[in-house]
């Protein structure tokens, strides 16, 4: 009887979480031959790009690039102009589940089977994450699995030297720029940081709005709206009063001369992602 064929597959999607988990693997597994992989949607952030290339140069082997056969545009003509939200995540499903079964179907149809790592930590519920349809197909999650927490995933970057990917310092996840899931906070630092992706976005909320979408990208709110001066002086104004009321309650870490750092989500009270693009 032939020997079944394996294949580990490990998807980064430029998040703490999943580079961490390709850092613990490398560190703990050794012994397993994984496969890295990143599904290009063409709109991420240009920090992404630049921390996988840094990754590459820790774990050794190149990062395999999934591009959907399709664009963000082709799609957004499919959908009728409508923009993807909370409710209708068709830029996921389009964009970066399709691709990955596009790369596994033709091993999985032979028979092969493949083993997925996706990294769900220890102090979160595993509810969105990835579900395999297919019988060779299954799903391991070493944090659970070993109960590492954001304290750990963070420990295991800095301590290998990898760090932490560059956008952290004013956005709280990767994925497209002009991702739905993003704070009123985040989609201001996005103007800053980068004012050409900002008026991007804006105008494929125009279109769609023209077009009769309900969605705008923040709910509630066009971007127009938002970059208004008088409104982007308010959104930094409660951000820092969150910010405050947060530091007063939290605990001073002796061991650190600096305040922990505060995850927007964590100012917010926001754990809504999508596990493809932002773990």
């Amino acid at each position: 009887m032939s020997e079944v064929k394996v294949r580990h597959v490990l998807g980064l999607s430029g998040g703490r979480d999943s580079a961490a988990l390709a850092v613990f693997m490398r560190q703990h597994h050794p012994e397993i031959e994984l496969e890295y992989f990143f599904t290009d949607t063409g709109k991420e952030l240009p920090e992404v790009y630049e921390y996988l290339v840094s990754l590459e140069g820790f774990l050794g082997k190149p990062i395999q690039r999934l591009n959907p056969d399709r664009t963000f545009d082709f799609w957004l003509t499919q959908y009728k102009s409508f923009l993807p939200s909370p409710k209708t995540r068709w830029c996921t499903r389009q964009l970066k589940i399709r691709p990955f079964e596009q790369w596994l179907r033709p091993d999985l149809e032979a028979g092969v089977t493949i083993v997925s790592y996706v990294a769900i930590r220890g102090d979160e519920d595993y509810r969105e994450g990835y579900a395999s349809t297919h019988p060779n197909l299954s799903v391991r999650l070493p944090f659970r699995e070993e109960g590492i927490d954001k304290e750990g995933v963070i420990e295991i970057l800095e301590a290998s030297g990898v760090g932490l990917p560059n956008y952290y310092r004013w956005r709280s996840r990767s994925g497209c720029t002009f991702c739905f899931f993003q704070q009123k906070i985040e989609w201001v630092r996005l103007m800053d940081e980068h004012p050409e992706a900002f008026e991007e976005a804006k105008a494929y909320e125009k279109n769609a709005v023209e077009h009769g979408s309900p969605f705008t990208w923040s709910q509630g709110e066009s971007l127009d709206a938002l970059s208004r001066p008088e409104r982007i002086a308010q959104i930094r104004e409660d951000h820092e009063r969150r910010v405050a009321r947060l530091r007063e309650r939290q605990p001073i870490n002796p061991l650190r001369a600096e305040p922990e750092p505060l995850d927007i989500d964590v100012v917010y009270g926001s754990s809504k992602v999508c596990l493809a693009c932002h773990k």
